[in-house]
């Protein structure tokens, strides 16, 4: 534009210049030059004109060419992009499209210059483009923005969008460059993540996690309205361990999944089930699945406790419907505790501990029932806690001790063997037996390392007694072994490890599980047996005749000695019917070549029976109580001496 000024300005000053009047010299041919029409000084400004309109050109030429390379360098930019690049006018006319649209969305060029921009977008997300259109047109500033497209195959796409503006000489809005990225792939991982952390990947369900928030939302509500009032119930699936052992790991997943959408589908109307994908009709309950076969619900807006209750009773009836999983039928029941909230309570969790505390309750009753928590499971619940946390103190500094019981042979009083018993020798309490401490060890996860303790410390019981020459040929230490110890997959390896740190025949040692134990898995209890019979350790069935064990399964298992259960000794003298059964039992024993024990002899009357239908062994307080190492280890003695 100044160049242009330039050479206006120079045309008008030679304009003005005085024009010489002198006659033209005629030149050779008789032609006038016509430079002679003027003098030097326009002769010098016409060349510069022309110098000037000739760099003009070039100027122009120039500025065509880097226009040009600059235009080729956008069409290889945007044709080559992975994000899609658009230039729209103000009315949302397409005026360009690069190649990705096809890429991404599935639409052709011509496809698109016959769909209207809006169109394509989805309905809910219309209003929020046009506004950031206005916006940028506004402001001319874009700003970035996620919207829904319809992909040509009819899915949605999220696209994150950022719209600049074009002006133009004056300095208004005329077109607007949109640069599209298709965030779609990143969107799901951030809610699949989102879902890992808040939701149950088996069920769908809310986890642990959004329960406890949602619960200090309700803990939170009550400390600023103390009229409202929120219930915690805890469902835990009765006998669910067995499932997993006789049908698989596979077939229990899908058991939960299972009860979990009994639950969902059982809970009243009025209540919220925490589902997937987000269904929840009315904000009033939550259920989610803590883990295992552990479920939680929080009912809120509760009128009464009776309302829990119902709710509770209403799920207890509802799983009890036998359901078929993997070509096996199932039927459930479920243990549920119940906590109310309280005025003074102290924090959230509280009241999802005194949910547990009353759901364990209404296991230990029995199961397939529901408990409300009060001040006496509270007190409970404490002394548990505190049992728990001495006997992990327990297991650190070795407070455990062994007692032996004498079995004896009912003819001659020959001492044949011991039974090795556990006993804690607290600090405080003093000794406590094994029915006050197991069922706690077997639920906090300490019993498998007692029992190994147990195991390796009567394994060296015996090298010391075999070193002093005290036990007869065919004397056996028995241990106990208990549910979780027996069903643990490095049992053999546990056991074959005591033999060889002790040193021993590894025929001395037997190994007792209860009838209950035996029988709860057949197939499994058969595969463990013969893992330890091949160790050449002794097996022995305690506690026989309490349960219902089939002598089908019986013949079929690898043991050496029924021990008969104390409760049927104990009423042997007045009742003919447990008599019977002894004798039964002994008779079975005698055809499979096993040795019978009676266990629990604590009278004369009850020896001489057991002599008259032929018991061989026994032990009992009538012949000996659990004995200290060092008085068991004298009575081993003294029979040395007498025979």
């Amino acid at each position: 534009m100044e160049l242009t000024f330039t050479i206006l300005r120079l045309s008008a000053m030679i304009a003005a210049l005085p024009v010489d009047t002198r006659p033209v010299s005629p030149v050779a041919d008789g032609s006038v030059f016509p430079f002679a029409l003027l003098d030097h000084w326009t002769v010098y400004l016409v060349f510069v004109l022309i110098a000037l309109l000739g760099y003009q050109q070039w100027r122009v030429y120039q500025y065509r060419q880097s226009a040009a390379r600059r235009e080729e360098l956008f069409r290889i930019v945007a044709e080559n992009a992975a994000d899609m690049i658009a230039l729209v006018d103000l009315k949302g006319h397409r005026l360009y499209n690069s190649p990705a649209y096809e890429k991404v969305l599935g639409y052709s060029p011509e496809e698109l210059a016959k769909t209207p921009v809006f169109e394509q977008i989805h309905p809910d997300d219309r209003f929020k483009v046009l506004e950031a259109g206005r916006e940028a047109r506004r402001t001319g500033i874009g700003k970035k923005l996620e919207y829904r497209v319809r992909h040509k195959n009819g899915a949605w796409r999220i696209l994150e969008s950022t719209a600049s503006p074009i002006k133009n000489e004056v300095g208004d809005v005329e077109k607007l460059v949109i640069v599209n990225r298709d965030i779609t792939d990143r969107k799901r991982a951030e809610q699949q993540v989102e879902q890992d952390s808040f939701f149950d990947g088996l069920t769908g369900l809310p986890n642990r996690r959004l329960f406890l928030d949602r619960l200090g939302r309700s803990f939170a509500r009550a400390q600023r309205h103390p009229e409202y009032r929120y219930a915690v119930l805890f469902v835990d699936v009765d006998g669910f361990e067995q499932f997993n052992r006789t049908l698989g790991p596979q077939v229990g997943d899908q058991i939960i999944t299972e009860i979990g959408q009994h639950l969902a589908r059982i809970l009243r109307t009025d209540d919220t089930v925490a589902r997937p994908k987000g269904t929840l009709p009315i904000p009033d309950a939550l259920l989610s699945r803590l883990g295992g076969d552990e479920f939680t619900i929080l009912l809120e807006f509760i009128n009464d406790p009776s309302d829990a209750m119902r709710v509770a009773q209403r799920i207890q009836l509802a799983v009890t419907a036998p359901f078929r999983v993997d070509r096996h039928d199932v039927k459930t029941s479920v243990s549920v505790g119940i906590a109310l909230n309280k005025p003074n309570q102290e924090s959230s969790e509280i009241l999802l501990q005194e949910a547990d505390v009353a759901m364990r309750r209404a296991k230990a009753l029995g199961g397939a029932r529901c408990e409300l928590f009060d001040e006496a499971l509270h007190t409970r619940a404490v002394n548990r806690l505190r049992l728990e946390t001495e006997l992990r103190t327990a297991i650190d500094q070795n407070q455990f001790q062994i007692l032996y019981q004498p079995i004896f042979s009912i003819r001659n009083r020959n001492i044949t063997g011991f039974e090795a018993l556990v006993r804690w020798q607290h600090p405080e309490k003093g000794l406590i037996s094994p029915y006050q401490f197991i069922e706690v060890a077997e639920n906090i996860g300490l019993i498998v390392a007692i029992g190994n303790w147990v195991l390796c410390e009567a394994c060296k019981q015996i090298r010391r007694w075999e070193s002093k020459y005290l036990l007869q040929d065919g004397s056996k230490l028995t241990v106990n072994l208990s549910a979780r110890q027996f069903s643990h997959p490095e049992l053999a390896a546990d056991v074959r490890a005591a033999l060889q740190e002790a040193d021993i025949v590894p025929s001395r040692l037997q190994l007792e599980i209860t009838e209950a134990v035996a029988m709860a898995d057949p197939r499994l209890t058969s595969t463990v047996l013969e893992q330890l019979k091949h160790l050449g350790v002794g097996i022995s069935i305690g506690d026989f005749g309490a349960g219902h064990s089939s002598l089908n399964w019986l013949r079929r298992l690898s043991i050496d000695e029924l021990k008969i259960d104390r409760s049927l000794i104990a009423s042997m003298p007045s009742d003919r019917c447990s008599r019977d059964v002894v004798q039964l039992i002994i008779t079975v024993a005698r055809n499979l070549e096993l040795q019978a024990v009676a266990s629990g002899i604590e009278s004369a009357v009850q020896l001489n029976l057991l002599d008259k239908i032929g018991c061989a062994l026994g032990q009992g307080y009538f012949f000996s109580q659990p004995l200290q190492p060092s008085r068991a280890e004298e009575m081993l003695y003294e029979q040395c001496v007498r025979s």
